[in-house]
């Protein structure tokens, strides 16, 4: 085990690689989803004139989602950069990991 403290930098930065990164993609995978339900919604009741209002609401507003998600992940990338973090990545394995010879 690692005995030394972890900068603030550090920190944060596992914090946004480890937890807010893949929630953001999983909440954009599901807007999206919802927007591709609303979408078949629409063309499903394009003869019902409130049912088809019900949808485009719905198309509206997972549109508007996936607007203001993806505005969070560019402002994330924008505050990373001012204070000099390191660039948003992938989740990598960081322990070695010794494999035995057959």
């Amino acid at each position: 085990m690692n005995s030394t403290p972890l900068s603030f930098n550090q920190l944060l930065n596992n914090i946004i690689v480890q937890i807010i990164n893949p929630l953001i993609m999983l909440i954009a995978a599901a807007a999206f989803v919802l927007f591709l339900y609303e979408v078949y919604q629409l063309i499903r009741n394009a003869s019902s004139g409130t049912d088809q209002a019900d949808a485009k609401r719905g198309v509206l507003w997972s549109l508007i989602g996936l607007v203001i998600i993806f505005s969070v992940y560019g402002i994330l990338n924008i505050v990373t950069s001012t204070f000099h973090l390191d660039r948003v990545t992938p989740i990598t394995n960081t322990t070695n990991v010794i494999v035995p010879k057959r």
